[in-house]
């Protein structure tokens, strides 16, 4: 998008040219400038239908062979959006046809021969400053389409919720990253059963000789007193 104006008077009227040839611009930039127009260039037919909305010109000048939308579905595009812009084609000899089809789909105001002089532009001025006639195109915009317009998508429901993500497990003895051994091949538990205070039968042994030997040793020197009359 470019914007030429010779002029700083923001009630001038605006002219948005859409056309792709850079010798075409020139020249519809210069009839223009004489006019007194402020003007807007925009070189793709989908971006135009976006200009024309935010400019709301008084006059768009097509050409019938852009990029993107072809110039006779820009300016239906146009048209369907509303406002009160006149639309003049301008096109080769070769497209004629196409270009007087357009002009009657669309309902612009004229179309123009190429190449555009200022003297053919005057010509056709009364003209394209006169009623703006109907665009009986409108009704069949949807099969004019190379490919179907926009559709809305069906609801398929609430979207799922997200996985949550995994917790590592703890490593466990015998496994090396937590991973768990495979089947057959698990580590074998140890057991120890607590040991009972059991009191040694030789210590049992021991006691009881013991207590024997003491019990003989109190009699042996309770006799030898008793003999020796110490008792």
């Amino acid at each position: 998008m470019a914007y030429v104006s010779n002029n700083s008077d923001e009630d001038s009227p605006t002219v948005l040219i859409v056309e792709s040839n850079a010798m075409s611009i020139q020249r519809l930039s210069s009839i223009f400038k004489i006019k007194d127009f402020n003007i807007e260039i925009c070189q793709d037919g989908d971006k135009a239908v976006d200009e024309y909305i935010r400019l709301d010109p008084e006059l768009v000048i097509i050409s019938l062979d852009i990029p993107s939308l072809d110039g006779h579905l820009t300016a239906l595009e146009m048209r369907e959006h509303g406002g009160d812009a006149r639309i003049v084609f301008v096109a080769p000899r070769r497209l004629a046809t196409v270009a007087a089809d357009a002009k009657f789909s669309a309902g612009a105001v004229a179309w123009l021969q190429k190449p555009i002089t200022k003297s053919v532009l005057d010509e056709q001025w009364d003209t394209i400053l006169g009623k703006i006639p109907e665009a009986p195109g409108l009704e069949d915009l949807d099969e004019l389409y190379p490919i179907d317009r926009i559709k809305p998508e069906e609801d398929d429901g609430p979207m799922p919720l997200p996985a949550l993500p995994g917790m590592p497990l703890p490593d466990l003895p015998g496994m090396e990253g937590g991973a768990l051994p495979p089947v057959g091949e698990s580590p074998p538990l140890e057991v120890q059963l607590p040991i009972a205070n059991e009191t040694s039968p030789k210590k049992k042994k021991k006691g009881k000789l013991l207590l024997v030997i003491i019990l003989l040793g109190a009699a042996a020197a309770g006799y030898y007193a008793y003999s020796t009359n110490l008792i």
